[in-house]
């Protein structure tokens, strides 16, 4: 699990490096909460979490990784779309934005639990 979240988090990375490329050129920094979004929820926090699953294989293991990956990766993007319209003048899609944020904050409150649930001194192993 922690091997697919750093992978994921380098297509975020990608996407956050883009968005802020085409911001520099066009002079358009009012999506600069998308490019901020994308960075810190997608590629910083998801680097990290990937590193801690493959530190730790207990919590990677556990059933509460898996659900920490799903609701992660279908939360950020709903709520990425929602505020990247929204911020372009379209609020037809702007209810994606309260949905995936509750979204990836129950996958971070998860993440929590499986870190106080299985993270253990003992349990780290370096490959």
């Amino acid at each position: 699990m922690g091997v697919n979240f750093i992978k994921i988090s380098v297509v975020y990375f990608v996407i956050g490096v883009i968005l802020g490329y085409y911001m520099s050129i066009s002079n358009a920094y009012h999506l600069t909460g998308v490019h901020a979004h994308i960075n810190l929820l997608g590629w910083t926090s998801m680097t990290l979490a990937g590193i801690i699953y493959a530190l730790f294989p207990k919590t990677e293991s556990s059933i509460l990784g898996k659900i920490h990956f799903w609701l992660h990766n279908i939360g950020l993007p709903l709520m990425m779309i929602g505020l990247f319209l929204l911020l372009q003048g379209n609020s037809s899609l702007e209810f994606l934005i309260p949905i995936g944020a509750t979204i990836v904050v129950v996958a971070v409150i998860i993440f929590a639990i499986n870190l106080f649930l299985n993270l253990k001194k003992e349990a780290i192993s370096v490959k």
